[in-house]
């Protein structure tokens, strides 16, 4: 019996290994190399690829993209979740069971067949949305040829597909709020709001902290989505930061400069999560 538990973290150990740990060190080490992807030959160029990295528009132009993508996708998953949890966590709500399928469908779905069906049904030409539109005296929005319109129907999608799992959490955390608080906030005069504002959303500050977390670093590496929907077009103007890698190191055959980028993205990663649990240690201590 004692040896159960060794054998299954023994496998869990392997498989991070093999994984998680040898992919990544196989990409610290393309990332100072000129491996074009075919063959085996290494050539050392030590931080050349670093130093072309921190010259090239094109990566900048693809993080400062990310980055503007997070800015407007992590408020709206938040705000969205909370709102459909508090509503399906309310005792005054009906067909809670059959909504709570609803909302989570979208998470079952493959990101890139999300992606193809939002593309259908926004496409400027042949869109359902553009011609419900002109159905009705309208125009036609420029979803593909328009890179505002475009990273705003990408954060429509990101948020649609992303709701589900953050819901699930809140609907958790708000279970767990203590009925008396709420009941004594009552009996003292708080209507609704004041009760969600001062006692339910205070206590939910460990799973925002997570939801938040959580939300940013996947919108940064958000990638099979966009790819589906519009190929983060117009043109580059909507290539976020894991596109850039991916067409660096799988259609330019450049592994080892496609490695350095991905190297400083997860150096970027590990920062943001360093700050974000830095501000939450201060809010405990506080």
């Amino acid at each position: 019996m004692t040896i159960a538990p060794a054998v299954f973290i023994a496998v869990a150990v392997v498989l991070f290994l093999l994984f998680f740990v040898w992919p990544g060190a196989l990409a610290v080490i393309y990332s100072f190399t000129n491996y074009r992807g075919v063959g085996n030959s290494l050539t050392f160029i030590g931080l050349e690829n670093y130093q072309k990295l921190f010259t090239d528009e094109t990566f900048y132009s693809s993080l400062s993209r990310t980055f503007l993508y997070a800015l407007l996708s992590v408020p709206a998953h938040y705000v969205v979740s909370l709102a459909i949890a508090v509503l399906l966590a309310s005792s005054l709500a009906k067909g809670k069971t059959s909504a709570r399928i609803i909302f989570f469908l979208p998470w079952l779905i493959s990101p890139i067949v999300a992606g193809v069906i939002w593309r259908w049904l926004f496409g400027e030409n042949f869109g359902l949305v553009n011609y419900l539109l002109r159905q009705l005296g309208g125009e036609g929005i420029h979803w593909e040829t328009d890179a505002t319109a475009a990273l705003i129907l990408i954060v429509i999608v990101g948020t649609w597909g992303s709701t589900a799992f953050n819901m699930l959490l809140f609907i958790a955390a708000i279970r767990n709020v203590p009925r008396s608080y709420l009941e004594a906030a009552q009996l003292d005069g708080a209507n609704s709001w004041q009760r969600f504002r001062r006692i339910t959303l205070p206590l939910l500050a460990p799973t925002s902290f997570m939801v938040i977390l959580l939300t940013t670093i996947g919108s940064m590496k958000e990638f099979a989505m966009i790819q589906a929907l519009n190929g983060g077009g117009p043109g580059t103007q909507n290539m976020f930061i894991v596109q850039y890698i991916y067409r660096t190191g799988f259609e330019r055959a450049n592994i080892g400069y496609a490695s350095a980028a991905s190297m400083v993205l997860m150096v970027i990663l590990v920062i943001i999560a360093l700050i974000q649990m830095r501000f939450d240690r201060k809010r405990d201590l506080a």
